[in-house]
């Protein structure tokens, strides 16, 4: 097999792969293929300039696309997390009460960002806390958000 390729490979297969990648790459939108085939691109310019054995494309390959995949996840893949949705919440989410809370009662809370989708609440308390009071979540109950005053 080896020796197959080694007479049956040539450099634009090489070229041909990479833009068969990137190609690819239109369909995924993940822009990793986008390394891999400029790498098989690269790999089939160095073989037409020094004519390099098989062993040495399929290394160089996998070299500069290790290397690749390297930098697309250190530098270039988006890391941002959506702050609104159904679970992006925490318990230092801090709100403003809108209808007084009577100690172990109910009123209603406006947080400052999104809770389980919504920024009304209906929270208790065990204290009494006066409207236009900060307060942050203690717990989460089923329907009801128990809040302290901050």
């Amino acid at each position: 097999m080896l020796e197959f390729l080694t007479t049956q490979l040539l450099w634009w297969h090489w070229i041909a792969f990479g833009i068969f990648l990137i190609t690819l790459e239109i369909f995924t939108g993940t822009f990793m293929m986008l390394g891999l085939g400029l790498t098989a691109m690269l790999v089939g310019i160095v073989d037409n300039l020094f004519h390099i054995s098989i062993e040495m494309q399929l290394s160089l390959w996998m070299i500069l696309s290790l290397l690749s995949l390297f930098i697309w996840f250190r530098y270039f893949k988006d890391t941002n997390i959506e702050t609104s949705g159904q679970s992006n919440y925490s318990l230092e989410t801090e709100g403003t009460i809108e209808k007084e809370i009577l100690p172990n009662n109910r009123g209603t809370v406006r947080f400052d960002s999104p809770v389980l989708g919504n920024t009304v609440w209906t929270a208790t308390s065990k204290e009494k806390i006066e409207p236009n009071s900060r307060v942050k979540i203690v717990e989460i109950k089923g329907q009801l958000i128990e809040v302290a005053k901050i």
